[in-house]
């Protein structure tokens, strides 16, 4: 994948969270810093971080758990250690952090 391709859809998995982020109903809040790094605050004012890393063409998320990196498959993000899809993956960390059940759709 180019660079091009790589930051189009890159930006598209950034909006994507924040739209299920909008609709997932857990008490957190989230912003933008910068073009390309979310911030997920949670109400102990713990944080996961979303960032796209342009040199590795992947998705990265740091959270409490550890880190995390998503590579395109041609269909999804997933996970390039447990193979998990970025929605999934981010769903679990949000809810092990928010300590409540939480599905990014």
């Amino acid at each position: 994948m180019n660079d091009k391709q790589f930051d189009e859809l890159a930006e598209s998995a950034l909006k994507r969270i924040e739209d299920a982020l909008e609709d997932c109903g857990a008490d957190l809040d989230f912003e933008m810093v910068g073009e390309h790094i979310l911030e997920i605050i949670f109400a102990d004012d713990s944080k996961i971080i979303v960032n796209r890393h342009a040199a590795a063409q992947e998705i990265w998320i740091a959270a409490k758990s550890g880190g995390f990196h998503f590579r395109w498959t041609g269909k999804v993000w997933h996970d390039t250690r447990q193979g998990d899809e970025l929605l999934t993956a981010l769903s679990r960390l949000i809810s092990q952090q928010a300590r409540q059940e939480v599905t990014l759709r």
